[in-house]
Parts: C-alpha cells; structure tokens; sequence
C-alpha cells in the first residue's frame, strides 16, 4: 500500500520505536538514517538531542558539568524520548545502556532494541580513521586502541546482549544491515 507521495505505509496505526546500541564507530548514526530514510521515520541520534536541550556539546557538558551531571541528563532526555514520542530510529550513544535504568527503560519502551555488534580489529580500524572527531579515543595511541575498546566492550557486553535482537556487522554492507534489521522487526 502507497501513499500519495508513493511511499510506503508503514505505520497504519502501529507505533514504530527502533534503538540502535553498540560501541562508537559500530555504525548506529550511518545505519540508523539509512533505515529512517528507508522507512520515513525520524531519525534521532540521542547525543544531538542531549545537545540541542543543553544548549552545549556533550564534550562541554563532561568538562563544565561532569559525567554524573551527564548520565542524568542522558537518562532524563532517553526516557522523554522513549516515552513522549513514536515513530522514530533512536541512535543512543555507547554508553547509553550501560548507565542507571537506560538499558530497562529502552526495552521497556520498544521491541525493537538493535545491538550492532562489531569486532575489535574492525572497530580499531574505524575509529583510527576518526580520532579527530572521537574525545574518547583522541589521545590514545594506535598501539593502545584495541586493548582500550577491549576493555570496554567487555564491560559493556552484558548491557549489548540484552537488546531484542544482536547484529553482526563485520562483514555486512550499510544495506544489508539496514535489511537484516528491517526482517526482525516487531
């Protein structure tokens, strides 16, 4: 069934809610406006959203604020998404889940949680091609990377898994992503 702009209809009274989790550089930003796009849905990446509502980047909300001052804002700004909005893609941050009630709240809120799961050597090669643009990872050697995503991944693993389902990205295109999950979709 079309629309008249000829789209397709995908709601028909159905609320739509997709949240994409995974480390940084696993692709939630480029995989989630691809699927939006797709599917003409709102694309949401929630660190844009923490911006716009603080009015300050994240990077100057962990430097004048702090971490604490953040993750309640994050969990705040996640549950008005979650809770006062529908028919949207919401990229979360990677460490979204893994703070408070962030990882309950979403599965509370949506069938649809998506963990893009990518492996470490592959990680290491996205984010040494972006250090510039990551404040996590800038001062860390090329050397030090793997262990430090490592490190992380390991701890944030327990959060990942919970998501509906898990997406294996490694050797998989933009497109075939955005398929695979349009297939488990609820």
């Amino acid at each position: 069934m079309k629309s008249p702009e000829n789209k397709p209809l995908l709601h028909q009274n159905k609320i739509v809610k997709i949240v994409l989790l995974g480390y940084m550089g696993s692709g939630k930003s480029t995989i989630g406006k691809l699927l939006a796009h797709k599917k003409s849905l709102e694309f949401i990446d929630l660190d844009d959203y923490i911006e716009q509502a603080e009015n300050m980047s994240v990077s100057e909300i962990f430097e004048n604020k702090g971490e604490v001052y953040f993750r309640k804002k994050e969990f705040q700004y996640l549950n008005e998404v979650l809770e006062q909005r529908n028919d949207f893609i919401l990229s979360t941050g990677g460490g979204t889940p893994c703070y408070g009630n962030n990882m309950q709240t979403i599965l509370e809120n949506t069938n649809n949680a998506f963990y893009l799961k990518v492996s470490i050597p592959e990680l290491t090669k996205r984010l040494l091609k972006e250090k510039d643009e990551r404040p996590l990872v800038r001062n860390i050697t090329e050397e030090e990377l793997p262990e430090f995503i490592g490190k992380h991944l390991f701890e944030r693993s327990y959060y990942y898994n919970q998501a509906s389902k898990v997406i294996s990205c490694d050797t998989k295109s933009p497109q075939e992503i955005v398929d695979e999950i349009e297939s488990y979709l609820v």
